[in-house]
């Protein structure tokens, strides 16, 4: 039980086992850490959703697999959007400036800011 040993015992045991991580739960200890990891693990990324005119909402991401594209979002959010998708302003690692003006084939990547327009 990590949450009885010292942090100088904890690292040797990490360290002779070759673990990953050594987690308590008891005392929230390298509990974010193991989310990263399981995130990782599963590779999925988060992308936050902004209606046009207003500010993104940065506190509720969507959650997606890794390598989703647009169109994949929009069947993700509702049936329509595919057929009346009009095009979307991307924000993030995914855009070559801010607010980029992109079509339903592109690419998403972690912690993207999308907005989408439709007809």
């Amino acid at each position: 039980k990590i949450d009885l040993a010292t942090e100088h015992q904890v690292e040797k045991v990490v360290k002779m086992l070759k673990a990953d991580l050594a987690i308590s739960a008891k005392d929230k200890i390298y509990i974010e850490r193991l989310k990263e990891m399981i995130f990782d693990e599963l590779d999925l990324i988060r992308i936050y959703l902004k209606e046009p005119g207003k500010e993104a909402d940065m506190t509720v991401p969507l959650i997606i697999r890794r390598g989703f594209k647009v169109e994949d979002v929009c069947n993700k959010l509702h049936k329509d959007f595919v057929s009346k998708f009009k095009f979307c302003r991307v924000w993030g690692k995914s855009s070559k400036f801010p607010g980029q003006k992109l079509m339903l084939e592109h690419k998403l990547e972690d912690k993207d800011i999308l907005e989408i327009h439709l007809r």
